[in-house]
């Protein structure tokens, strides 16, 4: 068995990497757990320099890696390189603040001295997505490398290159063997890595089907697991938004990462009374996206990462169209040889079709109407996913009101949704569980410990 890197903008094949076989899957669970005990006892600012370090060697590497994510997944350059940058932010915050997000806390009680102490947990696996391929595994490794932990990173089987890159960065960056490394495994020899002994807790990116399955797995061993899953974000626009700002970040929000993101904005919900106008100039921007070379700087609308992605999506897409919903533009598949699919909007989508329950992972923007804020508060809410949720009004107060309300993890007024390492990022319902990034995320994998001193 192989792993192919295959180019989903022109479907020619980059290169292949073989998986391992039992022998070099065990000698990496040795490895982690050798690592682990010398890792944990040095001092937090040994970890911080080597975090800082790989933020150095991703600046120095960033065309480099870049390229790689377009070719290997289609991305755009631009957003790739922004990416990167993000990577970069996310292991200086760590590096910075690590140290006070894991400090004692003292706890006043009948003791002389009592507190809590945050302690590693030991080896972390990370499953992770090739949607951000780099982005999703840092936001785990920063926080997870600088509190002690050693890690494991099983990628998606599209995305071998940028796995092998990702262990590289850790290693010029000064980490010792042992604490990060790739695995290059399938799927199908998950269950035992989890199951193993020498792994002590699971992080998952990805899809609700897989979320479960590695979940239930972690329960079965005991093992602590954190899950970020699907979502299908709504994004609310009040009559009193300001449609200029509106539509421009509708457009960034849903088409972004050629829409496949979990954050992205799915379910656009319009009060009535600016509906038309918002559609109008909805349809306008996003006639505007134009498909290409993800190379090119001038390409505005990447291919999806695979041919299957596609072909799934336009099932969505052509059911919900035979149940009832209307396309206002797009709802095909692109031209060429690319992964392409047409910048997409779908209007007239109501309870019975697809697209008002699943996620549509990919640039097909769905448009729902309410009559006002109490329905569209109703609508956002009326799905089986919690992950992030955007509001539009010019009132600010307003809007914090009605992101109250709102069943999610990330609640956004006036602004898209995003991840930001000083934010906490996760979901509620079918979106998973726990939280990745800020103070909460470095405590997800490690032992709060009570100290009760007399």
């Amino acid at each position: 068995m192989s792993f192919r890197s295959v180019n989903p903008y022109d479907g020619s094949t980059l290169g292949s990497v073989e998986a391992w076989n039992d022998e070099q899957l065990e000698r990496a669970l040795q490895g982690a757990a050798r690592a682990a005990p010398a890792w944990r006892e040095r001092h937090w600012s040994e970890r911080s320099a080597i975090l800082k370090s790989a933020a150095e060697v991703l600046r120095a590497r960033r065309e480099e890696l870049s390229r790689l994510m377009s070719l290997e997944m289609g991305k755009l350059i631009k957003e790739a390189r922004a990416e990167i940058e993000k990577c970069v932010w996310a292991c200086e915050h760590y590096a910075e603040f690590g140290a006070a997000y894991l400090a004692d806390d003292l706890i006043a009680t009948d003791a002389s001295r009592s507190l809590i102490t945050y302690e590693p947990i030991g080896t972390v696996l990370a499953i992770m997505p090739w949607n951000f391929p780099f982005w999703q595994v840092f936001r785990f490794a920063a926080p997870a490398l600088v509190a002690g932990n050693t890690a494991l990173l099983k990628h998606a089987s599209n995305v071998p290159q940028c796995a092998l890159a990702i262990e590289a960065v850790w290693r010029a960056a000064g980490a010792p063997a042992g604490v990060f490394q790739t695995l290059l495994i399938g799927a199908e020899r998950v269950t035992a890595v989890i199951a193993d002994a020498r792994v002590h807790a699971v992080t998952l990116t990805g899809s609700e089907a897989a979320g479960r399955q590695v979940a239930a797995t972690a329960g079965a061993h005991l093992k602590k697991s954190v899950m970020e899953l699907g979502g299908s974000d709504p994004f609310i626009v009040l009559e009193d938004a300001d449609l200029t700002l509106v539509v421009a970040q509708a457009v960034s929000s849903r088409y972004l990462n050629a829409g496949q993101s979990c954050i992205a904005a799915k379910r656009f919900i319009i009060v009535e009374e600016i509906r038309d106008e918002f559609l109008a100039q909805f349809k306008t921007a996003v006639a505007a996206l134009r498909c290409g070379d993800p190379l090119d700087e001038d390409t505005t609308l990447a291919p999806l990462a695979r041919h299957d992605l596609r072909d799934d999506l336009h099932k969505q897409v052509a059911e919900s169209l035979a149940q009832g919903a209307s396309v206002v533009i797009g709802c095909v598949p692109g031209p060429g040889r690319g992964a392409f699919y047409a910048a997409s909007i779908m209007d007239a989508v109501h309870p019975a079709t697809r697209a008002y329950h699943e996620e549509l992972f990919g640039p097909v923007a769905v448009v729902l109407s309410a009559r006002d804020e109490s329905e569209a508060l109703r609508v956002a809410n009326d799905t089986r996913f919690g992950l992030g949720a955007s509001v539009w009004t010019r009132d600010a107060v307003r809007g914090e009101r009605v992101a109250r309300q709102l069943a999610c993890g990330c609640a956004f007024v006036n602004g898209m949704v995003k991840s930001d390492p000083r934010l906490p990022f996760g979901g509620v319902k079918d979106s998973g569980f726990g939280r990745e990034l800020s103070y909460l995320g470095i405590r997800e994998f490690v032992n709060a410990k009570t100290l009760w001193i007399r």
